[in-house]
């Protein structure tokens, strides 16, 4: 006799709203004239996202590990995860939606006034907005899913749109057709050794859930583990762009429309990570004298390749990107802690890092002259003295991704850091301290560009922000600066979240 699923909707509802408004949003771009499908779509995201938060909101004291046949574990940490998810991507839809890039693209063209709106008119692509929700949801998936079918089904869903959304930048068309390519054909390798894990896992332990595995430790053949372990930690450290695997990370942050550039470094790098601290303290938590000292290694190479190799770029998203190849090794440093305050050190990093990240990135989409958006570094020259207050704004975001005192990356550094050292792992800090000082070097050195160097004649203009682009940067700003002001605010509330439910 079949028996129906048992699915406890009230817990699934964050998701599943967001999931409701992306299919909104298909039927949307098939029926609706295309005048007003851009507003429309930003009003779905918009709402739909605001409703998944109160939804969450609703459910933050509850946890299920049964939430959708044993498949979905609710627990104070994937609350946590999912909300952090949500706010980053009401901020990101804001850049997204920004239809004044389209104009100043416009502008260079000539014509009358009139032909140059029809253009940027013309540009709109309201279709981003249903796939921008499909990967919003596959991420909040992805952090709660507790067996490894589930895990990637809700890897493919939120990978999927990313590589479309990577190749929709139509002023940058063959650098942005090269990146989506690079992106889907290494995330589908990733793909594939994800799943060549989950099946040595499940060949060890006889199930396919993260406890089950855990249950199953040393009662069978530990090589299957082993093995198991390597290829899914393979499959999960392609997306934070870890060493070796990150090849594709300064490709495609600088070929993606720089919204979804900020989209992607922000909210992916939650949602993997969500994952792995879950996989790792779930699942594979009684087994970390395998995986424990390769993870620290793949830390230690991350950071120290990440803060050299930026020191060279003279592209500010390929160093961005190379930046971020740095953050995911010191966020490694919380998966090798295995403990509470690693747990909570995380959130708190991931939550600060992601407002970051958008505002830098949302700066970014700002700096231009006639033919658009510049990202060469040289045509930032003496940016302090035409736009002092944009310059400024940057500069404090890169003091915050250095880890200078005062600002949300310093407190993120030392919480993640502390909670290393509390687990033993002396070598992972010691490094970790050394990496933050060498990133400090090029943060710092394009400061000096911006406001102690004297601008060339082709250096750049700043465009007007629009009024969501103003929006989303100063929420950024504003949350970037309190926490690192008065940090305890989200210290207290990621320890409180800093759980797992078994």
């Amino acid at each position: 006799m079949l028996i129906a699923p048992s699915l406890s909707y009230s817990l699934l509802a964050p998701i599943l709203i967001v999931l409701a408004g992306a299919l909104l949003g298909v039927l949307v771009e098939a029926f609706l004239d295309k005048t007003h499908r851009a507003a429309i779509q930003l009003t779905i995201s918009i709402g739909t996202l605001l409703l998944s938060l109160q939804q969450l909101w609703r459910i933050r004291e509850l946890s299920s590990t049964t939430a959708a046949v044993n498949s979905v574990t609710i627990d104070k940490a994937g609350i946590f995860l999912q909300a952090t998810i949500v706010l980053l991507a009401l901020v990101a839809v804001l850049l997204i939606a920004d239809q004044e890039n389209f104009v100043a693209q416009a502008s260079a063209v000539p014509g009358s006034s009139e032909e140059r709106s029809a253009l940027a008119e013309k540009s709109q692509q309201s279709e981003i907005f249903p796939l921008f929700l499909f990967a919003v949801a596959g991420m909040m998936l992805f952090t709660v899913a507790s067996d490894l079918i589930t895990l990637f089904v809700a890897l493919e869903v939120f990978s999927l749109p990313l590589y479309l959304l990577a190749g929709l930048s139509r002023r940058r068309r063959l650098l942005s057709q090269e990146a989506a390519l690079k992106y889907f054909l290494l995330g589908a390798y990733s793909s594939a050794f994800f799943l060549f894990g989950s099946a040595f896992l499940y060949g060890y332990s006889g199930t396919i859930s993260l406890a089950g595995i855990s249950a199953a430790a040393g009662s069978a053949n530990d090589v299957f583990l082993l093995i198991g372990i390597i290829f899914v930690s393979v499959g999960l450290l392609f997306k934070i762009s870890a060493v070796p695997f990150h090849s594709w990370t300064p490709d495609v942050y600088q070929g993606a429309p720089t919204p979804i550039t900020g989209f992607m470094a922000a909210c992916t790098k939650v949602a993997a990570f969500g994952a792995i601290l879950r996989i790792f303290y779930v699942g594979f938590a009684d087994s970390q004298t395998q995986w424990r000292p390769v993870i620290t290694i793949i830390a230690i190479i991350t950071m120290l390749f990440g803060s050299l190799v930026a020191i060279a770029q003279r592209d500010v998203k390929r160093m961005l990107a190379y930046s971020s190849i740095a953050h995911a090794g010191f966020l490694l440093s919380g998966v090798v802690a295995l403990n509470k305050d690693g747990l909570a050190a995380s959130l708190f990093y991931l939550f600060a890092y992601g407002f970051t990240t958008l505002a830098a990135f949302g700066i970014i989409t700002l700096i231009r002259d006639s033919t658009g958006e510049v990202t060469d570094l040289n045509r930032w020259v003496g940016l302090g003295r035409k736009s002092p207050l944009v310059a400024a704004a940057f500069s404090f975001l890169l003091l915050s991704f250095a880890g200078i005192p005062l600002t949300a990356g310093f407190v993120g550094k030392f919480a993640i850091f502390s909670a290393a050292y509390k687990s033993g792992a002396i070598s992972l800090v010691v490094v970790g301290v050394l990496a933050s000082a060498i990133a400090a070097f090029f943060y710092i050195r394009v400061i000096i560009m911006i406001f102690f160097t004297d601008p060339v004649n082709d250096s750049v203009s700043v465009v007007i922000p629009s009024v969501k682009s103003k929006i989303s940067i100063t929420i950024s700003m504003v949350l970037s600066l309190v926490l690192g002001i008065a940090p305890t605010l989200l210290l207290t509330a990621a320890d409180n979240f800093a759980n797992f439910v078994k």
